[in-house]
């Protein structure tokens, strides 16, 4: 291990918890990208390498990939709730920014849909928590009468729309997350992250 050294001889101070967070949150970011780079079974060894971090601090926030992937899916899941609690969230706006999720994760589709063949024990339940709390936060802003407001509409077009995102570039997928948005005749807002 390399010990890190100030210009001035020094250590540089311990951030303790400060340092904890940061490194979580870089972790998140980095486990998203590589999981959609290269899908779930991607080395843990690159998250750490993508976040600059040890692995040991890597197994310390996620001690298996099961961790790694429920907290990505779990940050998705804020943000999309973050943007609904907006002052000025539209059901659109909440759509889009959805939809970038959508496109950011792609590879996480693949993990619903292996789960329900018998894999992955654990994840699916969790998967379904988020699922049903995504449909809340657009459930705040889905428009009397809107086409998705009827039964399990909203639930069942968020399930096409999800099924649509394929494709081995970010673009791709939002190209066709937008366009499956589009055969719904459901108008999406800007495709962003939440506070992007």
């Amino acid at each position: 291990m390399t010990e890190h050294i100030e210009q001035d001889g020094r250590r540089p101070a311990n951030d303790g918890p400060k340092a904890a967070a940061r490194n979580r949150a870089a972790l998140v970011t980095a486990a998203r990208e590589v999981f959609a780079e290269h899908g779930l079974e991607a080395p843990l060894s690159a998250i750490a390498r993508r976040a600059g971090v040890g692995q040991g601090v890597l197994y310390r926030h996620f001690p298996d990939r099961s961790a790694a992937v429920s907290a990505v899916l779990e940050e998705n899941v804020r943000q999309v709730e973050q943007a609904a609690a907006d002052e000025d969230a539209t059901f659109d706006s909440v759509l889009g920014v959805l939809t970038w999720h959508l496109a950011e994760s792609a590879a996480f589709i693949g993990l619903l849909h292996a789960d329900r063949a018998g894999g992955r024990s654990g994840i699916r339940a969790h998967a379904l928590a988020l699922s049903e709390r995504v449909e809340c936060a657009l459930r705040t802003h889905l428009p009397p009468g809107h086409r998705l407001s009827a039964g399990d509409d909203l639930v069942l077009s968020v399930a096409m729309v999800s099924a649509a995102v394929i494709g081995p570039t970010r673009e791709e997928r939002e190209h066709r997350a937008l366009a499956a948005w589009r055969l719904l005749g459901v108008e999406v807002g800007p495709v962003r992250a939440f506070g992007g």
